[in-house]
């Protein structure tokens, strides 16, 4: 019987230096000249409120350069971040899962020129798993402790706990950064990550929806035009509600309550007030801004369609009946990509994304070859480095169709 082995626990890492937030002007311009006297990439990082706040802005922002030692700013109270960008100007910003950050920076004045994305970096890399405090243990062998990620950054002032944490996101970042390069480099994947790189930073801002409303959860449950009224004017009363008072609109009044409303709506604000299933801490202090909604929604001539116009494909479950072809299209290139995925030692949704398969399945090029299809895939938004990795898998296996898998030997006695 083998020994049991002793399970060892990494270090918690520990902050370089005093944190401390930046929050009037003078402290500001010190900061500003301190970012401005350091070299090398510049590691990045924003708290948000999300699920407190209705904004998506961001209520601190972390900055670690060497040369410069970290840096945590109140853009709240420091708002005007003019020569922190001139000072940021031409460097590399290291980011994790740059995506869910660069909105709001961008919304403060600060855009980046050229990123480093330490997830995706993972992701390419083939790790298991890839959030920060993971691959912090992976390569550098310390405990990232990650309790606050959810906390309420909107808080002021800001616990000492959190501004801890705050400032460990960003410290180990160069070094995260530095050997994932270096891994990415040896496994001859440095250009394809620059590629993706660069397409997370240019990413179009997606739209907003025609009518968000219909992102209700559980409006599937619905029935009727009326009663997706009533949805529709208590999801935009909430809206507005939770948008005046910066509030996340679920804390107000959650989702589930406005669909039991929807489903039977009541004829009086007293049946209102009554339901159990009408819930949350603004369904009661607020109960005739939602009863204004309600009747709004029983008495309205602009009723909704059941159904809305959409661009999107029918679920891929659906597609021998709707579309056979494409539904033997698809079958036969996943399997390719997979093995393609397999021998690059990444995702097969990070080799291609499964909505650019289906949208070049769905709608092949004629005729079907490999620049055909590698034209599609680039108007779907694929990398150069994808369509050189994928456009003649898919070309063929679209022509041969879909393989049986072997039928088995038969047995010898």
């Amino acid at each position: 019987m083998a020994e049991p082995t002793e399970q060892t626990t990494a270090p918690d890492a520990v902050p370089a230096q005093p944190v401390e937030v930046v929050a009037d002007a003078a402290a500001y311009r010190d900061a500003v000249d301190r970012i401005r006297a350091g070299e090398g990439p510049i590691a990045v990082d924003a708290e948000r409120a999300s699920g407190f706040r209705y904004s998506q802005r961001a209520y601190l922002i972390q900055l670690f350069r060497r040369g410069s030692g970290t840096v945590l700013i109140d853009p709240i109270a420091v708002p005007d971040l003019t020569e922190l960008a001139k000072a940021m100007a031409g460097a590399e910003w290291v980011l994790h899962a740059a995506s869910q950050d660069l909105a709001c920076l961008r919304e403060v004045g600060l855009d980046p020129e050229r990123v480093f994305d330490t997830e995706l970096a993972a992701r390419l890399l083939g790790f298991e798993r890839v959030g920060l405090g993971a691959v912090v243990e992976q390569l550098l062998g310390l405990h990232l402790a990650k309790e606050h990620s959810a906390a309420d950054w909107s808080t002021r002032p800001l616990p000492k706990p959190w501004l801890v944490y705050a400032a460990l996101d960003v410290e180990l970042l160069l070094d995260v950064r530095d050997q994932e390069a270096e891994l990415l480099r040896s496994a001859g994947k440095a250009a394809l990550a620059d590629e993706e790189f660069e397409a997370v930073r240019l990413r179009p801002v997606k739209p907003p929806a025609a009518q968000p409303w219909r992102r209700l959860s559980g409006l599937h449950t619905v029935r009727g035009a009326r009663n997706l009224a009533v949805a529709r004017e208590l999801w935009l009363a909430r809206d507005a509600y939770a948008r005046a008072i910066d509030t996340a609109p679920g804390r107000l009044v959650p989702d589930a309550s406005l669909v039991s409303v929807a489903r039977t709506p009541p004829t009086t604000k007293r049946e209102l007030a009554a339901m159990r299933s009408f819930n949350g801490r603004a369904s009661r202090s607020e109960i005739d801004r939602w009863w204004t909604a309600v009747d709004a929604g029983l008495t309205t001539t602009d009723l909704p369609a059941a159904r809305v116009p959409s661009e999107a494909l029918p679920p891929p479950r659906a597609w021998s009946e709707r579309n056979p072809e494409a539904d033997r299209r698809l079958k036969a290139a996943r399997p390719e990509l997979l093995r393609i995925a397999g021998e690059l030692a990444l995702p097969a949704e990070n080799l291609l994304s499964p909505e650019a398969l289906r949208r070049v399945s769905w709608s092949p090029p004629e005729p079907i070859d490999a620049a055909g299809v590698g034209e599609a895939l680039r108007e779907q938004g694929a990398r150069p480095w994808q369509v050189v990795a994928t456009a003649q898998a898919i070309a063929d296996a679209f022509v041969a169709g879909p393989q049986d898998p072997p039928e088995p030997e038969p047995e010898t006695s």
